[in-house]
């Protein structure tokens, strides 16, 4: 299904948020809080938008994705793809600085099993910051999401891309832990200081945590 959307799906993605997702993707790296020549793991990295921002905020970048479609149709500012399962990564222990993530915990098979993998790829206070969708609180925003996320989400993406792909956007998100759930789910993967922000009137999350452990320099790929 991935495969089939990559080639319109930066296009879908600038239309459907009317070119918020940059912004977010923007707010994330900036909430991972590191500085310039760190080494971050862009997992899930789909057409290689966090990659490429990393990359353009002068640390280094290594994407890795399941789909071959979108690695292929990647724009990675010139950070390494790699093919792989984020339950199963194939780096040594503390070989990053920080692992970003965006809009595929959802995607995630078995997230406790991709958690453990970021705690032990990244270093002892390595930083994670996972960017997902949520739902907004209050009845009239809630509801606006709901119309636009359930209907005029999966028109327009049966109009411009694929049909099926984009009737699971939606139902996708009843995969997505809850904020107490995704705290707990973290910790017990080895982190502490799980904080949770809301963006844009609450359409979006970003949850960033610290690993557990002092901090000695990361070693190499």
């Amino acid at each position: 299904m991935f495969d089939r959307v990559a080639p319109r799906y930066d296009l879908l993605n600038t239309v459907m948020t009317f070119g918020l997702d940059r912004t977010w993707r923007r707010r994330t790296l900036a909430l991972l809080g590191l500085p310039a020549d760190s080494v971050v793991l862009d997992l899930g990295c789909g057409t290689g938008d966090l990659a490429r921002g990393v990359v353009l905020e002068g640390s280094r970048a290594v994407g890795i994705d399941l789909s071959f479609g979108m690695l292929a149709a990647a724009r990675s500012g010139g950070a390494p793809l790699v093919h792989g399962d984020g339950s199963s990564l194939p780096f040594a222990d503390q070989s990053f600085d920080g692992v970003v993530s965006g809009f595929a915990v959802r995607n995630f098979a078995d997230f406790p099993a991709v958690l453990a993998e970021c705690a032990r790829v990244l270093r002892p206070a390595g930083r994670l910051a996972l960017l997902e969708v949520d739902t907004p609180s209050g009845p009239w925003r809630r509801a606006g999401h709901r119309i636009w996320f359930a209907h005029v989400v999966p028109a327009v993406g049966a109009l411009l891309s694929d049909a099926e792909a984009y009737h699971y956007l939606p139902n996708s998100l009843v995969f997505l832990p809850n904020d107490r759930e995704m705290a707990h789910l973290i910790e017990a993967a080895g982190f502490t200081g799980v904080t949770r922000r809301l963006l844009s009137a609450g359409v979006v999350q970003v949850v960033t945590a610290t690993r557990l452990g002092k901090s000695p320099a990361a070693t190499d790929l």
